[in-house]
């Protein structure tokens, strides 16, 4: 119990993005299309932080990551995510496209396979009908 008391809540999470955003509060909930007075009780402790404060910021800044946001999980902004993927050494890029490349060839014959079971289907129900008829 002691952990989750000291991990900052949802409430601080949300003013620590806004901060990092440079933005005002008044320009935060202006982007988040609330009332001012509403999301300033919020912020302020006079009432509960509302799940349509936290829909409506996760809907209106695509980088804030949902997770560290409600959980405190993982890295505040996604595009701090996306900027690892950036370095990915030349090894990797080769064993990427053998990877697509082994992808691509499963998915063909997967393609030949079920062409393969619609026509035995097919000749199936023929010899259904043929036998019925017999």
């Amino acid at each position: 119990m002691e952990e989750k008391e000291a991990r900052p809540d949802v409430l601080s999470r949300l003013m620590d993005f806004v901060k990092s955003t440079g933005m005002t509060t008044n320009a935060f909930i202006s982007r988040i299309g609330m009332g001012s007075t509403t999301v300033f009780n919020q912020i302020n402790g006079k009432r509960a932080l509302s799940l349509d404060t936290v829909l409506n910021t996760l809907n209106n800044f695509d980088d804030l990551s949902a997770e560290w946001l409600m959980r405190g999980n993982g890295i505040m902004k996604l595009s701090e995510r996306m900027g690892k993927f950036e370095n990915i050494s030349v090894k990797n890029e080769g064993r990427i496209d053998a990877l697509i490349d082994t992808i691509t060839l499963l998915q063909e014959t997967i393609k030949m396979k079920n062409a393969t079971i619609d026509a035995l289907q097919a000749e199936l129900s023929q010899y259904k009908h043929k036998a019925k008829k017999a």
